[in-house]
């Protein structure tokens, strides 16, 4: 009888090791899987870092590009100055094609586009009519983007209809 208690008692031990492996097993793989979504959401974050890496640098940047902009939009008088404004032109699609390579891309509507709030940011209202209500008035300033994330939007001035009462109070004074 002993040998049958000794079997029965090995049974109950071998069943309870194989539960106890098969549990730690489990616990393996579930920690396995956890480790390997780990790894992928940083190696995600990093190639998002290293994507978007320049975006600080490109904020300080604007300003400067903001102002060759202007200046290149300036029509000179005196050939010298035309000439001086080639070599500048020359420059700024340099700089431009450096940040197209970087993915940086310009937004730049023009006037009479329907008025985005997704890429635009609108800084004044200009009268208008029916026809152009909620169109680009003017673009104020140039947006940019960083492959698709907007880093600045373009600041425009949007036509807006006339209110009725304004119209009437116009006609009065004419």
């Amino acid at each position: 009888m002993k040998q049958a208690e000794q079997i029965k008692a090995l049974e109950t031990k071998l069943a309870a090791s194989e539960k106890e492996a098969a549990d730690w097993k489990n616990k393996y793989y579930m920690e396995y899987a956890d480790l390997q979504n780990l790894r992928k959401s940083l190696e995600e974050d990093h190639r998002e870092a290293l994507r978007y890496r320049s975006e600080g640098f490109l904020e300080n940047l604007f300003p400067a590009l903001d102002g060759f902009y202007l200046a290149l939009s300036a029509n000179p008088n005196s050939p010298e100055a035309k000439n001086y404004q080639q070599g500048f032109v020359y420059i700024y699609k340099q700089i431009q094609n450096a940040l197209a390579q970087e993915g940086v891309s310009e937004i730049e509507p023009k006037v009479g586009d329907r008025f985005d709030a997704t890429s635009m940011n609108a800084v004044d209202t200009v009268d208008g009519d029916e026809t152009n209500d909620g169109h680009v008035a003017a673009v104020c300033l140039k947006g940019y983007r960083l492959h698709e994330k907007l880093i600045r939007p373009a600041n425009v001035k949007v036509y807006r209809k006339a209110k009725a009462s304004e119209s009437k109070e116009e006609a009065k004074k004419a």
